[in-house]
């Protein structure tokens, strides 16, 4: 990106931040350059602005950001993300207390649980609770609050605080976007608070996603990626440096 290129982001990003939308033909006339000079400026945005409908919107704005549906995701990589639990569970010890993060990535890691014992399983996401539910061998706490049918998960102001009275030893985040510059984060703003907690108080932190997550900048920021020990994933990212960083695993 040249600093021309730079300047008119920079211009864009601030217009958008006032009125939140820009139609195309806006944008152009108010860098005084091309409509495809405009797009092109948004191709290299690294995620920062996209263009929906014709109209220029910033990724980081909830209010224009693309809607979860839990049920349209359940069966998207459904293999990989069998494949990433898997992974995953190579990290549980017999007598772990787990934190298992919403959405559907982290669903499969239940499967896994037989081949440990005196588990315990922290969530606040009901379609993880329910899956342990039929397993008697696990202990689970349910962190309950106001739910939100679209992510199937509770929501609550003393949340975090109750996860931080819990000893976790392996807290397993997932994401809906991965950025190497704009960091992790999810669809949901009421998942922050839980996903933070679990972060902050756990012995290991682990992020499982799939490749459809890497180069993605959602709504909700709520972590670096340096604020994980171990990323698992099947898509393309660097390996962390020797001195600091997340060790990345490939599934």
């Amino acid at each position: 990106m040249n600093d021309r290129s730079a300047m008119r982001l920079t211009r864009l990003q601030q217009a958008l931040a006032v009125g939140g939308t820009l139609h195309l033909r806006e944008a152009a006339r108010l860098c005084g350059v091309s409509e495809m000079t405009i797009r092109r400026d948004v191709a290299a945005s690294d995620g920062a602005m996209t263009l929906l409908g014709g109209r220029l919107i910033l990724a980081s704005n909830p209010h224009y950001a693309p809607a979860y549906d839990l049920d349209r995701q359940k069966d998207s990589h459904a293999l990989t993300k069998r494949r990433l639990c898997e992974r995953a569970a190579g990290f549980i010890e017999n007598g772990d207390t787990l934190f298992i993060d919403c959405g559907t990535t982290l669903l499969p890691l239940v499967g896994t649980l037989a081949a440990r014992e005196r588990l315990t399983v922290v969530t606040y996401a009901l379609n993880v609770a329910n899956a342990i539910s039929l397993r008697p061998d696990v202990r689970l706490v349910l962190l309950g609050g106001h739910y939100h049918a679209t992510s199937q998960s509770f929501g609550s102001d003393d949340m975090s605080t109750a996860i931080k009275r819990l000893g976790i030893n392996r807290a397993f985040i997932s994401a809906a976007g991965v950025h190497a510059e704009r960091g992790v984060s999810c669809f949901h703003f009421h998942e922050v608070a839980p996903k933070q907690a679990a972060i902050a108080c756990a012995a290991q932190r682990l992020l499982v996603v799939d490749e459809s997550k890497i180069g993605q900048i959602r709504p909700a920021y709520f972590a670096r990626l340096g604020d994980f020990d171990v990323v698992i994933t099947d898509g393309d990212m660097a390996p962390s440096p020797e001195n600091g960083g997340p060790r990345i695993i490939a599934a």
